[in-house]
């Protein structure tokens, strides 16, 4: 068998691996191209000896209606149900409008009193549906709960309930039976916003019909009205969202990556990741699962999956798959484009626009279109966002840093000269593998909010450490040292919460602070 890797005719048609490349069982030989650890963990699926021939006759994953998923039955059941809706952020204020249109009978209730919620408040008057401050009692006497994202899966409460046979959701999965049209489920814990804004932009590129949501920003039951079965649903979904899922499945779905993260909600990386593996649990046959061949734990997920999988690495190449080699991104062997074209910076970036590349391909996009597209894409808000240059020094807003491996890639794109600002709210993460580039890249670390003596205490002694205990002070701190040339990072490595309402709130704040910055004589 020749060592040549196939070659994409770019067209409308969607990507599938030739006949030949299927079997993960052929020689070695035929074996060299995929990675050991890739290999290991494909070969217990069903990845070419199930099927002796592609899915859908190599065509994409068909469009779903409401009659092929249940929605008749489920309209039925939400119609005659009581209905609590736990959590009244965006996803629950949602999820009340959705199940009042169901004609459901509602009621809503958060851990927060009304008086710390005007918009929820206003929400609930207006559609004369009544609250009750969270407590163990307010769960008892409903057909059906559905939970916010940032709601535990575990809360004794809910627990309690489903031993009742309450039936449990999340709202995600209240949406899944209604929602029309094929779906692109991206998750990952860094980089999900801005691959899933960017499948988003390739195929709004290529004149394929999408629309885009989730963990993103507009919840998946708000989306229900505007689907229909010729459009791609492409939605970014957090662990918190996956773990409550049954029925919901992806026609496409991403893992991005996987690092440790929300210890605080999941406790321990095992449940964490077993979250994020739901969205490949519940994939149907026809399916695929696009993986990078980099991570362990998403390598692992193929074992999940009744779908094809197909690799994304930025260290090797992988077919069937996408990979970076020489400063260039090839797509199964074929050119896709320069990686130094990229608009976006560091080499996450490149990963992320790997994945969204391969479900844009798999969606149908054209490989001249996807390159074209990526080189229009603008970085997402508060991802490694650059903000203003002032006597030389560059400001960086990458807020959506919550985790210390999103620290760690928003380290990896800058060379040196750092002034980084570190801390918020602690997720139960190790700080000290900061340590090290660090050391090699900033000239202080700048410490706020509550995790900021945890931090100091992992951090001692790598690198000069500033307790400057709020962003404005840590920004004018870092301007007042810098030297023309440097830069400075925000990317926390904590939630947001202790300060302020959200990442997004704290990105605005970083961002005014450095624009009122003024010239130094």
């Amino acid at each position: 068998m020749s060592d040549t890797p196939r070659t994409l005719t770019p067209n409308s048609q969607p990507l599938a691996p030739s006949p030949e490349k299927q079997d993960y069982g052929e020689s070695r030989d035929q074996r060299t191209r995929i990675p050991e650890h890739v290999y290991q963990a494909a070969k217990g699926t069903d990845y070419g000896t199930r099927r002796a021939t592609c899915p859908a006759g190599l065509t994409q994953p068909a469009a779903r209606g409401p009659a092929e998923t249940g929605t008749s039955s489920r309209q039925t059941k939400i119609a005659r149900s009581r209905a609590l809706v736990v959590g009244l952020e965006k996803s629950g204020l949602a999820s009340i409008q959705f199940l009042l249109l169901q004609g459901a009978k509602v009621c809503a209730t958060d851990v927060k009193p009304l008086s710390q919620m005007p918009e929820a408040a206003a929400t609930l008057e207006r559609l004369g549906v009544p609250f009750t401050k969270q407590s163990d009692a307010v769960f008892e006497g409903f057909d059906l709960i559905v939970t916010s994202p940032g709601v535990p899966a575990d809360l004794a409460a809910l627990v309690a309930a489903r031993a009742l046979g309450t039936r449990v959701i999340g709202e995600v999965e209240l949406a899944a039976p209604f929602l029309l049209g094929r779906t692109i489920g991206v998750t990952g814990t860094n980089g999900k916003t801005t691959t899933t804004a960017l499948v988003g932009h390739i195929l709004h590129e290529s004149g394929i019909p999408a629309q885009v949501g989730g963990n993103i920003g507009t919840p998946v039951t708000a989306m229900i009205e505007t689907s229909r079965p010729d459009q791609w649903n492409v939605l970014e979904l957090s662990s918190f969202q996956l773990e409550t899922i049954a029925e919901f499945h992806a026609d496409i779905a991403v893992a991005l990556n996987v690092t440790q993260n929300h210890l605080d909600r999941h406790h321990t990386f095992a449940n964490y990741a077993a979250a994020k593996g739901r969205l490949f649990e519940t994939q149907r046959s026809g399916a695929f699962a696009i993986l990078n061949a980099d991570d362990p734990t998403c390598v692992a997920y193929a074992s999940l999956t009744a779908g094809l999988p197909l690799w994304f690495s930025s260290t090797r190449a992988v077919t069937p798959g996408i990979w970076l080699a020489d400063d260039k991104l090839w797509f199964d062997g074929e050119l896709l484009m320069d990686a130094r074209d990229l608009p976006i910076r560091g080499r996450h970036n490149i990963e992320d626009t790997m994945a969204a590349a391969a479900a844009a391909r798999l969606a149908g996009a054209p490989l001249a279109s996807i390159a074209a597209a990526v080189r229009t894409f603008t970085a997402v808000e508060h991802r490694l966002e650059f903000v203003r240059n002032l006597n030389g020094v560059d400001f960086y807003n990458d807020s959506k840093a919550t985790s210390v491996d999103a620290t760690l890639k928003a380290l990896d794109a800058f060379p040196a000269g750092l002034w980084v600002i570190l801390g918020g709210k602690d997720k139960g993460l190790d700080y000290t593998v900061l340590r090290v580039p660090l050391a090699a890249k900033a000239r202080a670390a700048l410490l706020i909010g509550a995790a900021a003596p945890k931090i100091a205490e992992q951090l001692q002694g790598a690198l000069p450490l500033e307790q400057a205990g709020t962003l404005q002070n840590a920004v004018q701190f870092a301007y007042a040292h810098a030297h023309p040339g440097d830069t400075v990072l925000l990317a926390p490595a904590c939630a947001s919460f202790d300060q302020f309402t959200s990442y997004e709130h704290r990105g605005q704040v970083f961002k005014s602070l450095v624009q009122q910055l003024e010239l130094k004589n």
